[in-house]
């Protein structure tokens, strides 16, 4: 069996969501074993509550936090993050910087790593943010996956949403029921399937 992680942090849902959709894709591949875990929020509970991120984060209080066997135990890692400012969540870049001994380890090395995002705009920071995120999964020696421009959603133009050859990701617009669209959701449902195919053929 491959086995596939998603590993997100998400604020309000949004990338939960996405990471759902991840998951969905990869387990349509025969053979492969896909588990879902989130990183540990930072943010202080007071401002958790006023914001309403507490509330929102009730749906997805049952996923385990993940930690450093969550990343050896794969032999894919689908990475789920907001976008800040053009770069990952501090909650994730903190969980990144803890893996230190596996770096030195080698522990990742040749496994598989994919990125997905979010952005409150259009023009957010999604690329920036996944492009950035490829830096550390290259310094840990893992093979980047994307997802190519066979996905015909990617080119799609019939309406504003997310997704590029670098990984999904999803505008949220109080438009868009504050949610990810359907062709968002798709390309992350097609960038899980595509990690868990090359996963399969790797290591399965």
């Amino acid at each position: 069996m491959a086995k596939v992680n998603v590993i997100f942090y998400s604020m309000y849902g949004h990338i939960y969501q996405m990471a759902k959709a991840e998951a969905e894709g990869a387990k349509e591949v025969e053979g492969t074993d896909v588990k879902i875990y989130r990183v540990p929020e930072t943010v202080p509970e007071d401002i958790l509550i006023q914001s309403g991120a507490k509330k929102a984060q009730e749906q997805f209080s049952h996923i385990p936090i993940a930690n450093m066997d969550s990343l050896v135990e794969a032999d894919a890692i689908i990475f789920g993050t907001p976008t800040r400012f053009g770069m990952m969540a501090a909650q994730m870049r903190q969980f990144l910087d803890t893996t230190g001994p596996l770096w030195a380890k080698g522990s990742l090395v040749g496994k598989i790593g994919s990125v997905f995002t979010s952005s409150s705009t259009q023009h957010g920071g999604q690329e920036s943010t996944i492009l950035n995120f490829h830096t550390t999964l290259l310094h840990h020696g893992m093979i980047i996956v994307g997802i190519p421009f066979t996905e015909p959603d990617l080119s799609d133009v019939s309406n504003i949403h997310g997704g590029s050859p670098y990984g999904a990701s999803a505008i949220i617009t109080q438009s868009d029921e504050n949610r990810p669209n359907e062709i968002e959701l798709n390309i992350a449902k097609s960038q899980g399937r595509r990690v868990a195919e090359i996963a399969k053929k790797l290591f399965g």
